[in-house]
């Protein structure tokens, strides 16, 4: 599913209202009824509040939710609508859904102090529905302190908050928060989901996302170059695989790290790489370390040493071709001996690369941006947001408040598709899309979760190389970045899994792993 920036929003709003002669008050209709459907299904038919209240500003978010407060009025439910600023006329739809309100029976409510809507919530004993449409889409910081005090009070009252288009008092765009913000349940998206939702404060209060169809014309909302990562977007890469393969057509995989005291690192990617379907993994580690690791490997999983002599590293490079990837990084040290071993491999190999953890620590954007630039076939990073701020060189905080532009730019200058793990993850790729991966999951938040998904990176890039090459380069970059969607929502499903049957609490890294077996059943399922 397409996902927009405010602006892009605002540009299919306009073609829809110009080039397809559509009414705004036709939209706001129908916000209206789909929001009350969604209310009504999926919330009053399981329990029942007291009076539905309707935070109404003054723009058309505040005509949103009077439409919507209208629909449930008429449905038989006790609605009251406060308005927030009840001096200021508003909006020509606000004032009309207003009147249209008040004739329906929605009871109206001038909001002039903080007091009153607290005596309100004091003195009524019933749980609360709370409709938000102060802001919507259109906050802009500062907040006002008195907004900044109703924002507290509605947090702390209200029994379930749904908010329309967005938490009023995040930042669309950005997710940014201005001082306080509302603080939802579920936000109904108009039309389409926005970028707000997935970043910063707003992945924090945008609670469940439900995108509401409202009649915007198909051919502006299917197109774009931001998504949510679906399962469609895998589904035909999913079923590629052959039942008369044999090993070789599932392609070699190679892990390079394992340092001292993180050889596990090597050894849960290893895993991982082997488990998503790779026909052949092998790990290959320090000599010091390399006794650790075979006496803790799988056995399906063959082993090497990484070369430091001047003559093992010549003959390796020659050799580089006998795999299809290789992934380097889990537990690899971050000596100087670490560094020249990525740059060997970016610098000589001539397939996809997968450079995670330590092989992102060693290198940086200033010093090896024409490394990356050089390469011919795909280089993939997979930093979580501390590493992405430091190879980048930038403050942590810019990149948490404008993931998707640092992303980009970073995309841009190192020519490399990039995984940028957070509670959100972001999916950059050189042809400019950009997918969105929305799943928090705190039981991930565990040492070796991103090793895991290194090595089922690597695996999938093993299967699933573009068939044809011409002069060294891939014709077929979209396979690749199909390989690496399809290796970040089987983490995710395989997390999701973990949590449901361990908990999160009791789930590690290699719990991802035990669990992807009913990853792809849920695929499978998805695919029937």
């Amino acid at each position: 599913m397409k996902v927009v920036d405010l602006n892009e929003m605002r540009d299919i709003e306009a073609k829809t209202f110009g080039d397809f002669g559509f009414q705004e008050n036709l939209v706001i209709e129908n916000v209206g009824i789909r929001a009350a459907d969604f209310i009504e299904a999926e919330i009053l038919e399981e329990k029942s509040y007291g009076e539905i209240i309707v935070l109404a500003g003054k723009g058309n978010n505040g005509a949103d939710a009077l439409a919507a407060g209208r629909h449930l009025r008429n449905r038989g439910y006790s609605v009251r609508a406060f308005l927030m600023w009840p001096d200021d006329k508003g909006s020509d739809e606000y004032q009309k859904q207003l009147g249209m309100a008040a004739n329906f029976g929605v009871k109206i409510s001038e909001l002039r102090s903080v007091d009153a809507l607290a005596t309100y919530f004091f003195q009524t004993q019933d749980e609360f529905l709370v409709i938000d449409g102060v802001f919507g889409t259109g906050f802009h910081p500062p907040l006002s302190n008195y907004m900044m005090e109703v924002f507290e009070i509605v947090n702390n009252q209200s029994s379930i908050t749904i908010s329309l288009d967005m938490p009023s008092g995040i930042s669309g765009d950005n997710g940014s928060m201005g001082g306080n913000a509302i603080i939802a349940d579920v936000t109904l998206a108009v039309g389409l989901p926005k970028t707000g939702y997935y970043a910063s404060e707003g992945a924090k209060r945008s609670g469940e996302i439900a995108v509401l169809d409202v009649g915007f014309p198909k051919v502006l909302t299917e197109e774009g170059d931001k998504y949510l990562l679906t399962p469609e977007r895998v589904a035909d890469l999913y079923r590629e695989r052959s039942r008369f393969a044999h090993k070789n057509t599932f392609g070699h995989c190679l892990v390079v790290g394992g340092s001292m005291g993180m050889t596990g690192a090597l050894l849960m990617a290893s895993d991982a790489a082997l488990k998503v379907g790779t026909g052949l993994v092998t790990a290959a580690t320090w000599e010091e370390n390399f006794m650790e690791v075979t006496s803790r490997i799988t056995p399906e999983i063959m082993t090497g040493l990484i070369p430091t002599e001047k003559d093992e590293v010549d003959s390796i490079v020659k050799g580089l071709k006998r795999w299809d990837s290789i992934v380097i990084g889990p537990g690899l040290g971050r000596s100087k001996k670490s560094r020249d071993t990525v740059l060997q491999v970016l610098n000589h190999f001539a397939g996809p690369v997968v450079v995670d953890a330590d092989a992102i620590r060693v290198l940086s954007l200033k010093e090896d941006m024409e490394v990356f630039q050089r390469r011919k076939a795909p280089t993939i990073l997979t930093p979580h947001m501390g590493e992405f701020a430091d190879f980048a060189g930038v403050p942590k905080q810019n990149v948490l408040a404008n993931p998707i532009e640092y992303l980009r730019e970073l995309v841009d200058q190192t020519n490399s598709a990039i995984v940028m793990k957070d509670s959100c993850t972001y999916l950059g790729f050189p042809n400019g899309e950009v997918y969105i991966n929305y799943f928090p999951n705190d039981g991930l938040a565990s040492g070796g979760s991103g090793d895991v998904l290194a090595g089922m990176l690597g695996g999938l890039l093993a299967q699933y190389l573009p068939e044809k090459k011409v002069s060294g380069m891939f014709e077929d970059k979209q396979k690749i970045y199909k390989a690496l969607c399809l290796g970040v929502a089987v983490h995710t499903l395989a997390g999701k899994h973990a949590a449901e049957q361990l908990g999160v609490r009791a789930m590690t890294a290699g719990s991802i792993t035990e669990h992807l077996t009913y990853a792809f059943k849920e695929l499978d399922a998805f695919l029937e």
